[in-house]
Formats: C-alpha cells, sequence, structure tokens
C-alpha cells in the first residue's frame, strides 16, 4: 500500500520546521554528530566550572551571570548576522557550547534556589 503525498499546507511546513530544528543536530555524519555533543557536553562543564571559579574570585554572583549573558548575546548576534543558511560546523559546535552553557548556569540557579 502506498502512501499519499502530504500536501504542502502551513501546518505540515511548520512540522517539518520544528522537526529539523529538534533534530538537526542529528543530521550529517558522525564527524558533525560526535563534534556537536563533545561541544554540548564541554559548554555544560565549562558552565559549571566557570561560574564556580569566577564566584569564588569575584564574589559577585549578578556580576558573573551578567557577564555570561552578555558573551552569549554577542554570540547569537553574531552568528544571526553572518550565517543565512545552513550553518558550518564551527558554528554548530559554538552553538551547542553555548546551549550546554546556558543550561550548566540555569541548572546552578535551581541548585541555589535562587
Amino acid at each position: 500500500m502506498t502512501r499519499l503525498p502530504v500536501q504542502a499546507t502551513r501546518f505540515e511546513r511548520l512540522q517539518r520546521q520544528l522537526a529539523g530544528g529538534l533534530f538537526g543536530g542529528l543530521r550529517g555524519n558522525w564527524r558533525r554528530r560526535s563534534l556537536g555533543l563533545l561541544a554540548l557536553l564541554f559548554g555544560f562543564f565549562c558552565g559549571q566550572n566557570l561560574t564556580a571559579y569566577w564566584y569564588q574570585r569575584v564574589g559577585e554572583r549578578p556580576l558573573v551571570v551578567l557577564v555570561l549573558l552578555v558573551l552569549l548575546e554577542v554570540v547569537v548576534r553574531l552568528r544571526t548576522r553572518v550565517v543565512a543558511a545552513e550553518p558550518g560546523l564551527g558554528w554548530l559546535m559554538a552553538d551547542n557550547l553555548r546551549i550546554g552553557l546556558v543550561y550548566a548556569v540555569v541548572l546552578e540557579a535551581f541548585k541555589l534556589g535562587s
């Protein structure tokens, strides 16, 4: 039994875009997937250690979070200006690094209860 083709409706395009956004990192060869995953884990590792280290040195938690927020915003703005279509491996790694860093900072905030 053959499957009928899906009509190109707005809902179908939305579903395709969401699936591409959620599972887009799983496309490609093993090098792209493994470097993306390593960047995600390294971002998480750096997020946990940098916040603890900067908090020990600076002592001001809002200042540390503000600096991380500004750095992440610069990376996001730079990416949206430079990359128009399919991002390369470097931008994929930068995005995954950023996602891991944000996840670690948010998890740290939940652990501290603030």
